[in-house]
């Protein structure tokens, strides 16, 4: 039965709008989903969408053509087979679909013959399955999403209306009257019946990860049991449209929210605080790729039985709000070390994530394709409204201009100069915008309709990247541009996909080792500047230089390929090693001290970037012979060997003793990527004059804050092995 909430709009709303209405699936695109267990993210018990309920298909005359039409609906590039009897569990509802017989290319499964949509002489003991290939479309963006299971169509949308006029100017709004919208208007809710658990389920779809207590409640009867991420997941009733008295005895219900500490409007009391859970790779506030710390040492969640109670749990413990979606199937990227939890069954409520039971993880179980991700709701900060991007071809691209206020209190729109403007500053935008990744920061706008704004307000703009608003960046105080001219306004190009590369930290360990290579086989090298300053005053050919050899291997972990910026017009031929060269600096090598000074570096200048190797069912597609296409495929990686030209850093000049390996890819951040914290790698270094060590070797960002300090503290002393 529901409990009786009472929707105050004036007019009472009618009854008939608790029930379902029915959806129109001639006008909006099916909707398909794979359910069932035990199951990879791939495949599953096939779940349709049709006049607002889920429903299953019958097995009978099913056969991979079938499943080839469902597996490209849900992104995947073909189906590997398909399943009868219901393997993945019995189903529930509906059985929608019966006698399904498609030719393989339709677009949609409701294009394929059948009985028709309910026309079943089926049971739930015929479910069909499919398994799908697990390479994705490329640039298919809505696939594996584990959306809300309730009836939107009761709430759509919920607010707080603050009831002391001054809060209304500072956002975020954290307490104020309960307001849903329905239809053309909003509504209040009856407070009678209301319990702080209802409040829990409000504060999180807002954005907020706790509500203020407070013990005024009239009647303590239960709605929402606490743990749904949507207000519409409670049971609830509207009033009935003849009601004389719709909240006898109650008033509005008021809600009052805590916000998260990224949120929090005083600065003082922004506390920095330490859990065992992040998030990685994601472009917008709230939503990534879910990483859990063991043993100091950072590792990824595997999404079999991954759901919106246990991504809420993640979200509230990060300061957000519950969950709006959980993603399986690496759509935030992938991981490169452990996964150390599968089958996450949270009830909704834990503190943490580590509090839900979970299974261990055995190398059978799941691979990094498999990594679990969310989105968390988080509060309206109105950053959106401040800043716009003007003509570019989409919605993605353009001039950026700036909302200011002058003295007066006057708004009009400005320019920001494009001097110094890079992807750090572009990766901003793109998130105060909510539009993504930043594919690039663009310092010329020429070629982009203008606008009537032609003013510059803003220069000097510096940002980490990581930032909200570009109100957090650095910039002048008085503006000082050179190339004032509405052209060199900056701009920005978003994207909802965008690369990550990753060097492999194991393989460099394993890989190490010292050689002395006389100076008659170095000319080449020291054409393209590979070797020590000292290397200059040799006495050439005779003699040698020492050097430290390793292997590198970049992989792309990423959802989009990583490219060259420069197109290849500006390649540069080295015909000492014969191929073009596409990035001036690609990488950079060094060797620190304790102190963090650098004692050695690799000298090396330029890369060509192609696909060594991938992973099975990934094709290559870049190849740097014949003046190929440059670039490394999602799911691949470039090798470099340790024997080959200026993989190296020249230690010639290095006295014995303990040292850091600093290796970072992409270093000046010229090629966007979802993730900059893990392109530096870091190894204990020890030399004693004849040999070498590694260990420790890890991504920048693979260790908790204890580890890594404890690593820069003892450079060389971790390791029992070392003599």
């Amino acid at each position: 039965y529901f409990y009786s909430w009472s929707l105050l709009l004036g007019l009472w709303l009618p009854c008939c709008l608790a029930q379902t209405t029915p959806s129109n699936s001639q006008t909006a695109q099916l909707k398909v989903r794979l359910s069932g267990y035990p199951r990879k993210h791939n495949e599953g018990r096939v779940e349709l969408f049709h006049q607002g309920e889920w429903g299953t298909i019958c097995d009978d005359d099913f056969s991979i053509h079938n499943a080839n039409v469902l597996c490209r609906h849900l992104g995947f590039v073909s189906a590997t087979g398909w399943t009868h009897s219901a393997k993945y569990g019995k189903g529930q509802g509906k059985i929608w679909l019966d006698n399904v017989q498609c030719n393989g290319g339709e677009k949609s499964i409701e294009l394929c013959k059948s009985r028709g949509w309910g026309n079943s002489d089926c049971t739930h003991d015929e479910d069909a399955g499919v398994v799908c290939k697990d390479e994705r479309i490329p640039g298919f963006v809505d696939s594996n999403v584990i959306e809300t299971q309730a009836d939107e169509n009761k709430i759509e949308e919920v607010r707080l209306r603050p009831v002391v006029a001054m809060s209304r100017r500072k956002l975020p709004i954290t307490e104020g009257v309960v307001e849903v919208r329905h239809r053309d208007g909003w509504a209040q809710i009856c407070d009678l019946g209301w319990t702080i658990k209802n409040t829990h389920v409000v504060c999180g779809m807002l954005g907020f990860p706790h509500e203020r207590k407070k013990n005024h409640f009239r009647i303590h009867s239960v709605a929402c049991s606490g743990t749904e991420v949507h207000l519409a997941a409670c049971p609830l009733e509207f009033s009935k449209a003849n009601a004389t008295s719709a909240c006898r005895g109650g008033t509005a219900a008021v809600v009052s929210c805590m916000p998260g500490p990224l949120f929090m409007q005083s600065n003082g009391m922004k506390k920095k605080t330490r859990t065992s859970v992040k998030l990685k790779g994601g472009a917008r506030v709230g939503e990534g790729r879910v990483e859990v710390l063991k043993d100091n040492e950072w590792g990824t969640v595997c999404d079999d039985r991954w759901n919106l109670q246990s991504a809420s749990v993640v979200c509230r413990e990060l300061g957000f709000g519950s969950a709006k979606e959980a993603l399986t199937g690496g759509r935030m990227g992938q991981g490169m070390g452990p996964i150390y939890m599968n089958e996450v069954k949270c009830l909704g409520q834990e503190k943490s994530i580590w509090n839900c039971p979970f299974k261990n993880i055995t190398s059978e179980d799941c691979q990094h394709v498999e990594d679990a991700a969310v989105r968390c709701n988080v509060p309206h900060m109105g950053l959106e409204d401040s800043i716009r991007l003007t003509g570019g071809r989409t919605r993605y691209e353009g001039r950026v201009e700036l909302l200011r206020s002058d003295a007066n209190g006057t708004q009009s729109w400005g320019l920001i100069c494009g001097e110094t403007w890079s992807t750090k500053e572009a990766m901003v935008v793109c998130r105060q915008l909510g539009l993504g990744y930043a594919n690039q920061g663009v310092q010329e706008t020429w070629y982009w309709d203008s606008s009537n704004v032609t003013e510059m307000i803003l220069s000097g703009v510096k940002c980490t990247g990581r930032e909200m608003s570009l109100s957090q960046c650095q910039h002048h105080k008085a503006l000082s541009c050179q190339k004032a001219a509405v052209k060199f306004a900056a701009g920005v190009i978003c994207s909802d996909t965008t690369s990550d590369l990753v060097l492999d930290a194991p393989l460099v360990q394993q890989t190490v080792y010292i050689e002395d290579r006389p100076l008659h086989m170095l000319y080449c090298a020291a054409e393209e500047d590979c070797l020590s300053k000292s290397a200059a005053k040799a006495n050439w050919p005779y003699g040698h230089r020492r050097l430290l050899r390793f292997s590198s291997q970049i992989h792309n972990i990423g959802r989009a390929d990583f490219k060259p910026k420069a197109g290849r017009h500006s390649w540069v031929w080295h015909a000492c090693h014969g191929h073009y060269h596409s990035m001036d600096i690609f990488t950079h090598y060094d060797l620190m001290s304790a102190n963090g000074s650098r004692v050695a570096e690799g000298h090396k200048a330029s890369f060509c970037l192609e696909d060594s190797d991938c992973h099975e069912g990934v094709s290559k597609r870049y190849e740097c012979a014949n003046f190929g296409d440059q670039g490394i495929t999602v799911g691949c990686w470039d090798l470099y060997r340790h024997d080959i030209d200026c993989q190296w850093i020249d230690i010639t000049d290095v006295r014995p003793g303990n040292y850091i390996l600093q290796i970072v890819i992409n270093p000046n951040q010229e090629v966007s990527e979802s993730d900059f914290t893990n392109n530096a790698m870091k190894c204990n270094c020890k030399y004693d004059g004849h040999r070498v060590w590694l260990h420790n070797c890890h991504i920048g960002d693979a260790f908790s804050e204890e580890a890594e300090r404890r690593f820069e503290k003892y450079p060389g002393q971790l390791n029992n092995h070392i003599p």
